[in-house]
């Protein structure tokens, strides 16, 4: 079980990063600034942290996703037919992450407006079915499949 949570997380995780990164350069802000706003989640001071904010975000974010990798493989694990279709699979455990982060977690963190803006939505939509849903299944998919049989 932990194979599968540790290479999710390490997967989904860089993906969504690398993402972000992207995003954060096309829209004209700085990569460092994003990561300390990552971090000023759960640590309001790693806004005003530097480099050291900016680590400590890009560490708030490989966390988020190792709940999320350790969630999906637990509910897997209790429901393996779900490994039988990965991508539908994976599809749907995105569009979960997607509202809970989007509608749930980062609203009631830092007071955003509801709803998303619709270009927020769509990349939002993507990164988590295409950069951590669909990933983490196929990684569950191919490590625990197997074994629940």
């Amino acid at each position: 079980m932990l194979k599968p949570i540790a290479l999710g997380t390490a997967v989904a995780g860089t993906l969504d990063i690398l993402f972000a990164m992207i995003l954060t350069i096309a829209f004209g802000s700085e990569i460092g600034s994003m990561l300390r706003r990552v971090g000023s989640g759960p640590f309001p001071q790693a806004a005003d942290m530097g480099a050291a904010g900016s680590l400590l975000g890009l560490l708030v974010h490989f966390s988020l996703m190792a709940v999320m990798a350790a969630v999906f493989v637990m509910l897997v694990r209790t429901k393996p037919q779900l490994l039988d279709t990965p991508y539908r699979t994976g599809l749907a455990y995105g569009i979960i992450t997607y509202f809970v982060m989007n509608w749930l977690v980062v609203p009631l963190r830092f007071d955003t407006p509801l709803p998303p803006k619709p270009l927020s939505i769509a990349t939002q939509l993507f990164a988590h079915i295409v950069l951590v849903g669909i990933p983490m299944a196929l990684i569950a998919a191919r490590y625990l499949k197997p074994r629940l049989a």
